[in-house]
């Protein structure tokens, strides 16, 4: 059985970091692309960043999240920087059984429970 497992998360203030993590098992996700979307209050959930031998990011996130995998480990990782107030949000971890980046949230198949982001201002 998959299982993602997210953490990391909490408050920060605007300008702050936090590293989040993602712990994987129920397989080997060597070839899987991981990814990190987010959702805020009353939106809809976003893509973020994704992995699998090459990288993604959303714009709004570009130059400031760095997103990275550690296959011996199955985990996936997401260090975020300059944090801003509107990167408040319940952060998921996600797996897409495909070596292909997506950025569409139906086309991944497996997620974590979300960690919850909160930057203050």
């Amino acid at each position: 059985q998959v299982q993602l497992v997210e953490s990391g998360g909490g408050l920060v203030q605007a300008g702050g970091s936090l590293r989040l993590s993602c712990a994987a098992s129920g397989r080997t996700f060597t070839n899987y692309a991981l990814g990190w979307f987010r959702q805020a209050p009353g939106k809809e959930r976003e893509f973020v960043a994704a992995i699998v031998w090459s990288v993604l990011y959303a714009d709004s996130v570009k130059g400031r999240f760095t997103i990275s995998r550690d296959n011996a480990k199955n985990m996936v990782y997401l260090q975020m920087n300059s944090l801003k107030p509107e990167d408040t949000a319940v952060y998921y971890c996600a797996a897409r059984g495909s070596p292909l980046i997506r950025v569409g949230v139906r086309e991944y198949d497996y997620w974590g429970q979300g960690t919850q982001v909160t930057v203050s201002s």
